[in-house]
């Protein structure tokens, strides 16, 4: 089954967790966050990304830290992601990170007390900075940051509007929906991409129609990513565009469609499914073997049964799966 992809929220947990609420310093750890904050002024890069990790650790703890962390979140410095022996939150572990986005992670662990200072950021002159401050406030998941948000959606660098409508999915807050529709004809296709998986995060119905249109955007990403938002969506009025989607030229989005099909579970999607199960691609032969076994309709049995001589072992084994959740 394929799920939806989320700019940040891979290693989300990884920086959360261990974070306790109300922590008193030690003496010996009171020094080491004095030293911390010392290094975040450091002339190496190394040094202050180091610092920002090491504060993170502490987590609210480290609540002196936050002006100080707020003021390197414009450091867009290269920096090996190893550096912090940990996966940093933005990418994969070939990426680079910077001591700005460790500050953003730092303040994430400081918890709520840090939460009106990351506000002010999104005001800031550089969009580094405003950019790190938007993927902090979703992964801080206070509400306070709702509105604020919503405005920086129209901000006038792109990487700053992706991240906030990152974070508007994460708050998961209904009253973001308009500005995120809106967002999903941007002229950037990250942002547009990232808008769609917000809708879809938000789970509501008005976001409905607008997904679908964009299953027509030039992007493949967007349209991937608005075939995943209609199936978490679940709502009926998604499956015969599906169906036509399940044609799309990008494979990556033709398996999108089916998963969101048998998400959706509607058997006028049967036909259109069965027909898939013929795809060129293996892996959306997979998957409409699986939407098929969910939906669970035994008008799917002839094709299934042809697709368990398929030649790719993954097909057979999701065909005989489905064969036998459709007996059940």
């Amino acid at each position: 089954m394929v799920g939806g992809i989320s700019l940040g929220l891979v290693s989300l947990a990884m920086f959360l967790a261990g974070s306790g609420e109300g922590r008193l310093l030690a003496p010996d750890q009171e020094r080491n966050a004095h030293q911390l904050i010392a290094e975040l002024r450091a002339s190496d890069p190394v040094a202050r990304t180091r610092a920002a990790c090491g504060l993170r650790e502490l987590g609210d703890a480290a609540s002196e830290a936050i002006d100080p962390l707020v003021a390197l979140l414009d450091d867009a410095s290269p920096v090996e992601p190893t550096v912090c022996e940990r996966r940093w939150w933005r990418g994969s572990d070939n990426d680079q990170t910077t001591p700005g986005e460790q500050a953003a992670s730092a303040l994430v662990a400081i918890g709520s007390r840090a939460v009106p200072a990351v506000l002010a950021a999104l005001q800031r002159p550089s969009w580094v900075a405003r950019r790190n401050a938007a993927w902090a406030l979703g992964a801080l998941d206070d509400s306070r940051a709702v509105k604020p948000l919503i405005d920086v959606i129209r901000d006038r660098e792109p990487q700053v509007r992706e991240q906030a409508a990152w974070a508007l999915g994460a708050l998961d807050d209904p009253s973001a929906v308009t500005a995120l529709v809106a967002a999903l004809k941007d002229e950037n296709p990250r942002v547009r991409k990232q808008s769609a998986w917000a809708l879809g995060a938000i789970d509501d119905p008005r976001a409905v129609q607008p997904l679908i249109q964009i299953l027509g955007d030039p992007d493949e990403h967007a349209r991937q990513q608005a075939a995943w938002a209609l199936g978490a969506i679940d709502d009926r009025a998604a499956v015969q565009p599906l169906v036509r989607a399940l044609g799309d030229g990008s494979p990556g989005v033709r398996k999108q469609a089916a998963w969101a099909l048998g998400a959706i579970d509607d058997e006028s999607a049967v036909d259109g499914l069965v027909h898939a199960l013929t795809d060129q691609a293996a892996g959306v032969r997979s998957q409409a073997a699986w939407a098929l076994g969910a939906i669970g309709n035994s008008r799917a049995l002839s094709g299934l049964l042809t697709a368990l001589k398929d030649q790719d072992a993954s097909v057979r084994r999701q065909a005989a799966w489905a064969i036998g959740a459709i007996g059940k």
